[in-house]
């Protein structure tokens, strides 16, 4: 995969080159940062600055120049901002290219703003500029992507977010309704609020200078495997008692995490919160003190 990728982006850079239409390429992303891990799934994140871009994303026939499509996704009409487009392909030699499309006018403004946007801060590399127009772009400063320092205010809301949510899990698997567990555990507690935990753990630790990429990609590389087993046990299975136990298990991890930050950056952990949301858990699991 990674030569017929080395072989897609010479193309692309081939094609760009000999067609008017195109007046810059960036190469952006993992492919183009100094703190990003590479390997033989990372994709081609290519920008193209088109002379015109409405006449561009009239006909997609354009995509078809790097090998087969046997997969798109487009942004429809609706769905454009004006600042830029997003075509997202799969080719049929399993090569994943992600174009933005921006307008002459709109690269310039993007280029003359005060900071670079987020996905030239991680990283860019100009690969054709046939007017100049990046010739004042600012160097990546990767400050975009770095976990920053809670809050009190901020830290407390997600400890306080956390414990309530909780409430509503209990009650879903007390009615043995799976969907609602699973949207509040995984789209909720999960991504609200433990992944916002852990990356404070770590970036703690870090003098508050790393990145875990998106979504916790990067939690198990910086994580003891102590630590790891005990967030592995907040995934659960459709079963509703593994569901319980699961629940639990973020109670805990919760517990431990949030703990430590609070000791570490003193701030107030909410003790008395968490002892009555536990008790309202088991009451709930029980069946027991309800009227």
């Amino acid at each position: 995969m990674v030569k017929a990728r080395n072989e897609k982006l010479k193309h692309i850079i081939n094609w760009a080159n000999s067609n008017h239409e195109i007046r810059a390429v960036l190469l952006t992303s993992s492919l183009a940062s100094a703190i990003a891990p590479v390997d033989k799934f990372s994709d081609l994140d290519i920008e193209l600055v088109f002379e015109d871009l409405t006449a561009a994303l009239k006909d997609d026939s354009w995509l078809s120049e790097f090998g087969r499509v046997i997969a798109k996704v487009a942004e429809s009409e609706e769905a454009f901002d004006g600042k830029h487009a997003m075509r997202m392909v799969l080719y049929e030699d399993y090569v994943k290219v992600d174009f933005k499309l921006y307008s002459i006018l709109e690269f310039q403004k993007e280029a003359a703003k005060s900071e670079l946007p987020e996905d030239w801060d991680v990283g860019y590399k100009v690969l054709i500029d046939k007017d100049r127009l990046c010739k004042n772009l600012k160097p990546p400063t990767y400050q975009s992507v770095i976990i920053k320092k809670p809050g009190a205010e901020k830290f407390a809301q997600v400890m306080n977010d956390f414990w309530w949510d909780m409430t509503y899990v209990a009650k879903c698997l007390a009615r043995d309704e799976l969907f609602y567990a699973k949207f509040m555990t995984e789209n909720m507690m999960r991504n609200d609020y433990l992944v916002p935990m852990i990356e404070w753990y770590i970036s703690l630790s870090h003098d508050w200078k790393i990145t875990t990429n998106k979504h916790g990609r990067f939690f198990k590389k910086y994580l003891s495997s102590e630590l790891w087993k005990k967030i592995e046990a907040t995934f659960a299975s459709a079963e509703i008692q593994d569901n319980w136990r699961a629940l639990f298990a973020y109670a805990d991890i919760a517990h431990e995490l949030g703990t430590e930050l609070a000791e570490k950056l003193t701030y107030q952990y909410p003790v008395l919160l968490e002892k009555d949301i536990r008790n309202y858990l088991n009451a709930i699991k029980n069946h027991t003190e309800l009227k």
